[in-house]
């Protein structure tokens, strides 16, 4: 039992804490031996790149307007920028708003076949050598597409990850407390995961790509994005991350919400896991497979099951020793697991302390990759999104 405790503990704090601290001090070593080039790409010759911004939307006329001042709003030379949008399937009023706009592309067909297929379609008209891709419902930086591009001087990069931001003011309930900082969180890893070798995964709400290497990705897809990145890190080339990239978006605008949003993502994390098995053969891509099994694989395996394994073998321990070591552990994970029940009854407040939801926060997700599981096996998860709703929308 003794055992079973300190191996599920060590997994635990390995994903959860462990694997920053590592990849934090190989980062040290590698910077200490040697120092990258602060190249400012493009900008050093004074000529920058055409790029295709392209935006899948589905009913998403209620920010569109938004979307389109913010486009317009960023700073690239707008002779260089193509904006493209297809709005495949949607019935509300998204169409004619994008039929009135001057100075971008719109793609629209009645039928809705997922995401998948309308980039599909899309990506047949990009003639450009880079995509940047970005969802309706988030917003850009005005910098954000030179600071994605420049990276591309560098021809290891085939792909560049932006930041996502939870946009949010004052107190914080519930869900945009946890949801702001995991992602405060994830941004660090990324940062130190770029300066080790390469970011392993993109977030859908902004990344992009060299247009030669986009791969068709099937089209029961779920994380599209993740595994479109993936796949050009498995052909050889590193995902960069750039911060002051970022798409600001508002939080979802309750626990249930989230919830939901979560155990999708996590179906889809099974799902492609299955699909990118050849990366977990660290003798073949070594340090990509190191980064992808400690920063994602274990999140939605191992980690998760050694929970309740700490717990319980914690409880048993502390029961049938003296030692007072396991009894302090114990209560430490009592009182954890107890503010995360007390988070959930008043998840619906405002709370100035920021930290004061993330125990719930943590258990949500970690009941979510249970729940992503289910779903996943007994194949219940639509590629169609169903979109979250953002806290502007109660």
């Amino acid at each position: 039992m003794t055992t079973i405790f300190f191996v599920s503990l060590l997994i635990c704090v390995y994903t959860y804490l462990g694997y920053g601290i590592i990849v934090w001090l190989l980062v040290k070593i590698k910077e200490a031996f040697w120092k990258p080039t602060d190249s400012q790409g493009f900008k050093e010759v004074g000529e920058w790149p055409a790029v295709t911004l392209l935006i899948a939307a589905y009913n998403e006329g209620d920010i569109l307007r938004q979307k389109l001042k913010n486009c317009h709003e960023l700073d690239y030379p707008a002779e260089q920028l193509q904006i493209l949008f297809v709005t495949d399937g949607s019935n509300d009023e998204s169409v004619e708003i994008l039929a009135n706009e001057k100075g971008i592309i719109h793609l629209h067909e009645p039928a809705r076949h997922g995401k998948i297929a309308a980039v599909k379609r899309a990506m047949k008209l990009v003639k450009t050598d880079y995509v940047v891709f970005t969802d309706a419902n988030t917003f850009l930086n005005p910098m954000s597409i030179r600071r994605l591009v420049q990276h591309f001087a560098n021809p290891s990069i085939g792909a560049v990850a932006g930041e996502k931001r939870v946009r949010q003011e004052g107190d914080k309930a519930a869900s945009g407390a946890g949801e702001e900082l995991y992602w405060k969180y994830e941004s660090l890893l990324k940062k130190l995961d770029t300066r080790f070798y390469s970011v392993v995964g993109a977030a859908g709400e902004l990344y992009a790509i060299r247009t030669s290497l986009f791969q068709p990705i099937p089209a029961d897809a779920i994380l599209d994005d993740f595994e479109q990145t993936l796949k050009i890190a498995q052909a050889g080339y590193r995902v960069a991350y750039e911060p002051e990239a970022y798409a600001e978006e508002e939080p979802s605008a309750d626990l249930q919400e989230e919830l939901k949003r979560k155990v999708r993502i996590c179906a889809g994390g099974f799902q492609a896991m299955s699909r990118l098995l050849p990366l977990l053969n660290i003798f073949q891509f070594g340090r990509l497979s190191f980064q992808y099994i400690s920063h994602r694989v274990l999140r939605w395996t191992l980690a998760p099951l050694c929970l309740p394994i700490v717990l319980s073998s914690n409880l048993y321990l502390a029961y049938f020793t003296d030692s007072w070591m396991y009894k302090i552990l114990l209560l430490l994970q009592i009182g954890f697991y107890l503010q995360a029940f007390l988070g959930y009854t008043m998840q619906d407040r405002k709370i100035s302390i920021k930290g004061f939801f993330v125990p719930l926060y943590f258990c949500i997700m970690n009941y979510s990759v249970y729940a992503g599981f289910l779903r996943y096996i007994r194949k219940k998860q639509s590629v169609n999104w169903e979109k979250a709703k953002r806290a502007s929308q109660v």
